[in-house]
């Protein structure tokens, strides 16, 4: 599906977790690294498919995301869920409203709509306003695949502690953050993958994340061409996870793009 398009990647924005990294008031030596591969930005990715533009959540840092990277259009926005660091730049795609002149189209599960309309009530008000306020076009997705900005995603159903979140997989990539645990019936949905990137917080367990040592089974378990991590907190080094992982497998980091489709059979 994905070869359909001449030129397409996927730009990872943010590899980090909901505080950052370096985190505020930590004096950790991840936090004062010098390399800026362990400067990580909440977590999002944008899919670059030719000239469409679809991004992946909308995190806090987001507005700084579109100036670093230089995001000039935005045809779609996905959401996995609705947590602070993947909605709260919602209100940032204002200037590709201004830009563009019509209509962003979001697309979200139900329960994480309902929870985006909550936060960001004055932006689904039907009231006229003076003030400039995001132009969305919400769609509700279930497990069925639905077409944004003319491509095909996959809903991919994960466990994120007692909560659900969703990735998405689009042609022979998917795309995994915040989750300790996959279904069978998601796992179904994951074979013959060229790209996969999964949540890999650190090594200690937790409640509602996946371990490195967890996603490390997972790609075992599918076998995906490439693999990276992301969602990765202060507690884990980049250049001394990255050297330890399997030739397959690479620790995400912010500003990486990595070729898919035509451009990533030719690599």
């Amino acid at each position: 599906m994905l070869d359909q398009f001449g030129h397409a990647s996927i730009l990872v924005l943010g590899s980090g977790t909901s505080v950052g990294v370096p985190m505020v008031g930590c004096k950790c030596k991840v936090c004062h690294s010098d390399d800026p591969r362990d400067r990580r930005l909440r977590p999002s990715v944008l899919l670059k498919l030719d000239d469409k533009r679809i991004l992946i959540d909308s995190g806090p840092d987001f507005r700084y995301q579109a100036l670093r990277f230089g995001i000039e259009r935005l045809d779609a926005i996905l959401y996995t869920h609705a947590h602070a660091d993947h909605i709260l730049g919602l209100d940032d795609v204002r200037p590709f409203n201004f830009m563009q002149r019509q209509n962003i189209p979001i697309y979200a599960s139900a329960e994480t709509l309902g929870a985006i309309e909550k936060t960001f009530a004055y932006v689904f008000q039907e009231a006229p306003t003076e003030s400039s306020r995001p132009r969305l076009s919400p769609h509700i997705f279930n497990t069925d695949p639905f077409c944004a900005a003319g491509v095909s995603i996959t809903p991919i159903r994960l466990s994120h502690g007692s909560t659900i979140t969703h990735g998405f997989r689009f042609g022979d990539c998917a795309y995994l953050t915040d989750h300790s645990e996959i279904p069978p019936e998601s796992l179904d949905r994951l074979h013959d993958l060229d790209v996969l990137f999964l949540d890999a917080l650190r090594h200690n367990p937790h409640p509602t994340h996946s371990t490195v040592e967890q996603s490390l089974l997972t790609v075992e378990k599918l076998k995906p061409r490439r693999a990276f991590f992301t969602h990765v907190s202060h507690d884990l080094m980049h250049s001394t996870l990255e050297a330890r992982m399997p030739p397959a497998v690479h620790v995400a980091y912010d500003g990486l793009e990595i070729p898919i489709g035509v451009r990533a059979a030719v690599a």
